[in-house]
């Protein structure tokens, strides 16, 4: 199976390396030598996959509030809740999606099933543009709204399904995949692979800078159908250029699922919790060697860091080895190696909790910043509405020249004027940063939001006498949070593991993402809830922002960034020391 193709890379070119293929098909003649696989040569065809299905992805999810609201009639905390659940759901399914890469297809297979499955979804919340019997209809007024029956909702919950199972399988594999396509135990292969990381996020965020703008307006100003026929479209061309490319990329094949192996760990280490330190010093390590026909897979020194995990690997008694000198019971006796895999994995998670309090925050802007939009004045000039979900590309804009000064504006000034390249900034660096931005975004969203309500209870109107260009600060904070923390955090996850960790480490960045949708939908219940005790009025999750104190809402999420502010800084950023990503990481 091609998932199961082995491939070599020798050599310090990536684009010159010579790779040598167990393939199935016949051997060229020596006059008609095989093209060299990985590279940029392959990174060309997964970017053009990842931008389009991406474009799919993005085009639905940052206009899902406005399609809820308008067509399905949808409101206040459900809305919030929908939205935000299935958000989640995305951004969760990747660890099944890693688990089935890992185990059974490999990530090229389960690539292009993630992609067909999408597109599958896609196609049926095009027909529920497309034919009026599969929800409500449409409002009279505010308050006269025929909301959608079970049958609706089932259709709907049905598309909003499948395309969240396609990006379970896509996305934790799209960046692994990528990264497979260099050498990493070269200096050149590791630059390259850390340029890729934001050139990952540039193409297909300038793809999407430019694409929405127009899939957005045709949504929302011409017609919902043909708004969703154009990303059901792009996802059948993303399936077309990833097969376009097969015979380019490097597949490893699958090694077994990690998450069983880091399970056997912890139970072997829990039934040797009885050896002493002394113990484990005078016994020895089960430490076979690595399976030489996957190369890609690297031997991982022995570490002293959560030194409980060794015991699983310590040899307590002979017996627990066969004639060869195999364990017997992988529950029982773990090798060295899987016993590293895990702490790989234990020293991040500190990290990896700072970041997802970074993106709560960036989370806001995609639902309650939208809602926002709705109650201001969208005219730009006499004839045009700008639609509210062009507001979110203006992070995107904001991510994207970010990513092309860093990469590229920068190291070229450098050069120019002081003869070397200037430093990159650290993963701390950037974490630090996006933090900082986490907190200035909310409070800018405070300040505007009480600007926005208090003109329109002067004037008595839903929709206040104040232009949303006002909320442009915002979204474009929420872009700069996402440019330094989300990207060190992909790379963190992806790039300063094992290679047997890559896949997890992309589901797990995505679960930051779900995570994050989770609190946002648990604060917003829980907020709604307490505020409204007593016959109050709530201070979120009413169908009127005026009624509500959504400027209060977004200065809580700004204490509990100052919160993670101090936490990442007196805690967390420790392990990022302690396991070697600080002062050579971007």
């Amino acid at each position: 199976m091609e998932g199961h193709k082995e491939t070599e890379m020798v050599g310090h070119d990536m684009e010159n390396a010579i790779h040598s293929d167990s393939s199935e098909h016949e051997t060229l003649p020596p006059c008609l030598p095989q093209k060299p696989k990985g590279g940029w040569r392959a990174i060309f065809y997964i970017l053009g996959n990842e931008s389009f299905e991406r474009l799919a992805a993005m085009s639905l999810q940052m206009n899902l509030p406005v399609y809820l609201k308008t067509k399905y009639n949808l409101y206040g905390v459900f809305l919030i809740n929908v939205v935000s659940i299935w958000s989640g759901c995305c951004n969760v399914l990747p660890l099944v999606g890693a688990f089935v890469a890992e185990k059974y297809l490999g990530r090229f297979r389960t690539l292009l099933l993630g992609c067909t499955v999408s597109f599958m979804g896609m196609g049926m919340m095009t027909l529920t543009a497309s034919i009026p019997q599969l929800r409500p209809s449409p409002c009279n007024s505010q308050t006269d709204c025929q909301q959608p029956d079970s049958g609706d909702l089932t259709f709907l919950f049905a598309s909003l399904g499948l395309v969240a199972i396609g990006a379970g399988a896509v996305r934790p594999c799209c960046i692994a995949f990528g990264a497979d396509q260099f050498a990493d135990t070269t200096e050149k292969g590791r630059k390259q692979m850390q340029s890729f990381y934001n050139w990952w996020y540039l193409s297909f965020t300038a793809t999407l800078i430019v694409a929405l703008l127009i899939v957005i307006y045709v949504q929302s100003k011409i017609s919902w159908a043909v708004g969703f026929a154009i990303p059901t479209t792009c996802l059948a061309l993303s399936v077309f250029i990833f097969l376009l490319g097969r015979n380019t990329y490097i597949k490893i094949r699958p090694q077994g699922s990690v998450y069983s192996n880091m399970a056997k760990v912890i139970a072997a280490a829990l039934g040797k919790r009885h050896l002493t330190h002394g113990d484990e010093h005078r016994m020895p390590f089960y430490d076979p060697p690595l399976d030489e026909s996957v190369p890609q897979v690297k031997k991982l020194a022995h570490t002293d860091r959560f030194r409980c995990l060794d015991r699983g690997a310590v040899i307590a008694n002979p017996g627990e080895l066969n004639d060869q000198g195999i364990a017997k019971n992988g529950w029982r006796l773990c090798s060295l190696q899987q016993v590293e895999i895990l702490k790989s994995l234990v020293a991040i998670a500190p990290v990896w909790v700072s970041g997802i309090v970074c993106m709560l925050a960036m989370d806001q802007q995609s639902v309650n910043g939208v809602l926002q939009v709705f109650q201001m004045d969208q005219s730009m000039g006499p004839h045009f509405q700008v639609p509210p979900s062009w507001f979110s590309v203006s992070s995107m804009i904001v991510l994207a020249v970010w990513i092309f000064i860093y990469e590229f504006v920068l190291p070229k000034a450098s050069l120019r004027f002081s003869g070397k390249r200037c430093k990159r900034l650290t993963i701390e660096q950037r974490i630090n940063i996006g933090i900082v931005m986490a907190i200035l975004c909310m409070i800018v969203a405070g300040v505007v939001e009480n600007r926005r309500r208090s003109l329109a209870l002067q004037k008595g109107s839903f929709v206040a006498p104040i232009s949303a260009a006002f909320l442009l600060p915002q979204f474009a904070l929420s872009g700069l949070i996402e440019a330094f923390a989300a990207i060190a955090m992909m790379e963190l996850l992806t790039s300063h593991v094992p290679e047997t960790l890559r896949t997890v480490g992309g589901a797990i960045f995505f679960l930051s993402l779900s995570i994050a949708s989770y609190l946002t939908s648990s604060l917003v219940s829980a907020i709604h809830s307490l505020t409204g005790m007593n016959g109050k009025t709530s201070w979120i999750g009413g169908r009127d922002l005026n009624e509500s104190r959504l400027d209060y809402y977004y200065y809580v999420i700004a204490g509990l960034s100052v919160v993670n502010l101090a936490y990442f800084n007196l805690f967390a950023r420790k392990y990022l020391g302690g396991v070697g990503f600080g002062g050579e990481s971007r």
